[in-house]
C-alpha cells in the first residue's frame, strides 16, 4: 500500500517509535495522521508539526468504550498502525511475573486485538491495511524479558490469524518485528539499539514495498535469519542471556 495520500491512525504515538512513525508518515505524504495516546498532552507536540494533517486523539486500547469511540471518530482511516505496547522487563518466574504478564497481555495482545476488531469493518470498506508492531523476541524468548516475550508471541499468532481472516475482505495485515530500540521501554538495558527514526523509516519503506513481514533493524534481521536456519540453536543462545 502506498502511504502517500492515505489517512493513518498510529497508536502509542507518544512513544519513540510512534512519534517517529507520525513524522515519517508526514514526510511520505500521508493525507492525515491520527496521533493516538492515552493523554492528549503527550502528543500535543506532534499535533503542532502540521495542524492541517495531524490530529491528536485520546485512546486507551485497554478500554472498550475508548476503542469504540475512536473507531467511530476515525471512520476515514485507510491504515491502522498498532504500535502501543508495554514491557515490564521481568522474567516469567520473577517476583512480579504473574502481575506483569497480565498487564502486558492486556495491552499488547488484548488491546491490539480490540483495535483490529474495531477497525476491520472500516478498513474492509476501502481495502485498507493493519500494521501490527510485534517484536523479534515474540519469535524467540529472551528470559530476562520473559513475560513481554510471551505477550508478543501471542501478538505474532494474532497477526497470522487476523491476516487470514481479513484476506478475503481485501485488508492487508503486516507484522513488524524490531529488535532493541532506544526508547523508554529499553532504558537501562545495555545492548546495541536502533534509533526510533531508523526503525520507523524501515517500517514505512516496508509498507510502501508491500512487505508482509518487516524486520526493521540489523539485530532483528540477523536473528530472523538464524531462526530460519536453526530455531533451536537461537533458543539456546537466548537462554544464556540471563544476568548472574
Amino acid at each position: 500500500m502506498e502511504i502517500k495520500g492515505k489517512i493513518v491512525l498510529v497508536t502509542g504515538a507518544n512513544g519513540g517509535i510512534g512519534g517517529a512513525l507520525v513524522r515519517g508518515l508526514l514526510d511520505k505524504g500521508a493525507a492525515k495522521v491520527y496521533a493516538a495516546a492515552r493523554s492528549i498532552a503527550s502528543v500535543a507536540e506532534l499535533a503542532q508539526l502540521d495542524k492541517e494533517r495531524v490530529a491528536a486523539i485520546r485512546l486507551d486500547i485497554t478500554h472498550a468504550a475508548s476503542v469504540a469511540a475512536v473507531a467511530e471518530q476515525c471512520g476515514d482511516v485507510a491504515m491502522l498502525i498498532n504500535n502501543a505496547g508495554l514491557n515490564r522487563c521481568v522474567p516469567l518466574l520473577g517476583p512480579t511475573g504473574i502481575e506483569s504478564a497480565r498487564e502486558e497481555m492486556e495491552v499488547n495482545f488484548f488491546g491490539t486485538l480490540a483495535m483490529c476488531r474495531a477497525f476491520a469493518p472500516v478498513l474492509a470498506s476501502r481495502g485498507g491495511a493493519i500494521v501490527n508492531v510485534c517484536s523479534i523476541i515474540g519469535l524467540v524468548n529472551l528470559p530476562v524479558n520473559g513475560t513481554y516475550c510471551a505477550s508478543k508471541a501471542a501478538v505474532h499468532s494474532l497477526i497470522q490469524g487476523v491476516r487470514a481472516e481479513l484476506a478475503p475482505r481485501g485488508v492487508r495485515v503486516v507484522g513488524v518485528y524490531p529488535g532493541p530500540v532506544d526508547t523508554r521501554m529499553t532504558a537501562g538495558q545495555e545492548m546495541p539499539k536502533a534509533t526510533p527514526d531508523q526503525v520507523a523509516a524501515a517500517i514505512l519503506a516496508g509498507i510502501d514495498a508491500g512487505d508482509e513481514e518487516i524486520f526493521p533493524d540489523p539485530m532483528s534481521q540477523a536473528v530472523h535469519g538464524k531462526l530460519l536456519q536453526d530455531p533451536k540453536q537461537v533458543e539456546k543462545e537466548f537462554a544464556t542471556m540471563i544476568p548472574a
